[in-house]
């Protein structure tokens, strides 16, 4: 596409379309990994072209470890987006941490077991740098962003990701709480961890919808209670989206933009050529070219 996009909006549960988004078209992009999870939407909001995708397709077609992260995280780097805000629906695993309250994380625990999250094998190796998975400086801005709506806004936690799409029993949620987790969802890792070999920044906007189970003064987490305190809170995430959008800069100083300048190990002269086709737009500007 010959326009600038800078700003990829992935929405989670309950956010399927932006109606303060302008100027909207529609693009249906085919990716090596195969289809994203719907069309993506290409608009103005507040001045600035963005990108916005359902993160289960439209209508909720796509269970968490249906999605295919791969190719939505590819689509959007095809479109030349520089930074990427997911919104996501969590449960909290802290009394402090209210629902309806917003969290953004800073860390992240994989329990998923079926999922894709690299686009690097078949011959072609790399390590990224994880320790810090969301880019702070992203993270930092959506925090601001969020404050200014009033919503109780907590920095900082520890996302535990789960395969779903049930939900937890009581002694895992109770042990999740043990080993100091904060808020549980089912779908942010594989896309940061994705976001990062792309070299994209990334930051979720947490929307905590219920206690998860362990609670026993509160009733078990139920789509209908996600469902009722999701739309209580969507509102808040679209202007948190309208707030943010204009302050992200276009420069970039933060390390996700060079993620793989040290990370590919394979000796160039060792890649398939099918897999450096494929990764291309991911490494190529590493790479001597022949």
């Amino acid at each position: 596409m010959n326009e600038q996009i800078r700003i990829g909006i992935i929405g989670g549960s309950g956010l399927y379309n932006m109606e303060a988004v302008s100027s909207v078209s529609r693009v249906s992009l085919e990716t090596p990994f195969g289809h994203p999870s719907d069309e993506y939407v290409i608009g103005t909001l507040k001045g600035v072209r963005v990108a916005f995708l359902p993160r289960h397709g439209r209508g909720h077609r796509h269970t968490p470890s249906e999605v295919n992260y791969r190719a939505n995280i590819y689509g959007f780097k095809r479109l030349g987006v520089s930074h990427i805000i997911s919104v996501t629906a969590v449960g909290s695993l802290k009394e402090e941490i209210q629902p309806l309250h917003i969290v953004i994380p800073d860390q992240f625990y994989d329990r998923t077991r079926d999922r894709k999250s690299t686009f690097f094998g078949d011959g072609l190796v790399a390590h990224i740098a994880f320790a810090q998975p969301v880019c702070p400086e992203l993270a930092s801005l959506l925090h601001e962003a969020a404050l200014e709506t009033g919503v109780k806004t907590h920095g900082s936690g520890t996302l535990i990701c789960i395969e779903g799409p049930a939900f937890s029993t009581r002694a895992e949620s109770n042990l999740y709480r043990g080993w100091g987790m904060d808020i549980i969802g089912m779908t942010s890792l594989q896309e940061a961890k994705l976001s990062r070999e792309a070299e994209i920044c990334y930051a979720a906007l947490a929307l905590v919808t219920d206690y998860d189970c362990w609670h026993e003064d509160e009733s078990h987490v139920t789509v209908e209670t996600v469902l009722l305190n999701l739309n209580k809170n969507i509102s808040h995430a679209k202007r948190i989206l309208q707030t943010i959008v204009p302050k992200i800069p276009e420069r970039r100083a933060c390390l996700c933009a060079t993620a793989l300048e040290k990370a590919i190990m394979t000796d160039a002269r060792a890649i398939p050529e099918e897999s450096r086709q494929k990764l291309a737009i991911l490494v190529n500007k590493y790479l001597p070219q022949s």
